[in-house]
């Protein structure tokens, strides 16, 4: 929705429920108010409501960067971090990287702390669903080295498949994780890729092409 209309006893009252409809602070809205509102006879006879047209203000690029910045900021200053980001724009992507931390706790195990913090700041950054920036964030470049690892695990258990004709599953992995795996194989005419289970024990199995279609 663009803007929307709400009606209180006051203005405040007003913009209070569009803060509520769109799950913003009121500094995220633009407000225009329709009519201040006045009291009736004696107080309560024929009261007039106040009303309000309000509309979610438009965030420039800049505006982006910054609150992700800060955002991140806060996060790592809550974890206790000693440790600085550095933002870049790229495209419909803000590029998050925290320096001065070596010690891996900001990555966590396959990456899930980062990808929490990642998260969170997109949720911050991303209130509206217009212009939204996907959010990356990295550290000792893990999404890198990630890629890189699972690009390797893959093709490694594909030779294995064709070698043995036996299929292999791969531990659960998130969305991101799987698609690597498939789009590592894609190209493979021996091999075939399918995710099965649900939820976080969703998995990738690879097998060969001729006993997938006996299965």
């Amino acid at each position: 929705m663009d803007f929307i209309e709400t009606e209180g006893k006051t203005v405040e009252d007003a913009i209070e429920k569009a803060c509520q409809e769109f799950n913003l602070s009121e500094e995220m809205l633009d407000i225009d108010v329709i009519s201040d509102g006045a009291p009736g006879l004696f107080g309560f006879m024929g009261t007039k409501k106040a009303k309000i047209k309000a509309s979610i203000k438009k965030v420039e690029v800049e505006d982006k960067l910054e609150l992700a910045k800060k955002s991140l900021e806060r996060i790592l200053v809550g974890l206790r971090t000693d440790a600085t980001v550095d933002v870049k724009n790229d495209g419909n992507k803000i590029l998050l990287n925290i320096n001065g931390d070596g010690s891996g706790v900001l990555i966590g195990r396959r990456g899930r702390t980062l990808d929490a913090m990642q998260h969170i700041v997109d949720k911050i950054v991303n209130r509206s669903l217009k212009d939204r920036k996907r959010i990356i964030i990295d550290t000792e470049r893990y999404r890198e080295r990630r890629i890189e690892s699972l690009e390797n695990l893959a093709l490694k258990l594909g030779e294995k498949v064709k070698k043995l004709g036996k299929p292999v599953y791969i531990t659960p992995l998130n969305a991101h994780d799987r698609r690597i795996i498939h789009m590592t194989l894609q190209g493979d005419d021996q091999l075939a890729t399918t995710s099965k289970g649900d939820g976080l024990l969703r998995r990738v199995v690879i097998s060969t092409k001729k006993s997938r279609s006996f299965s």
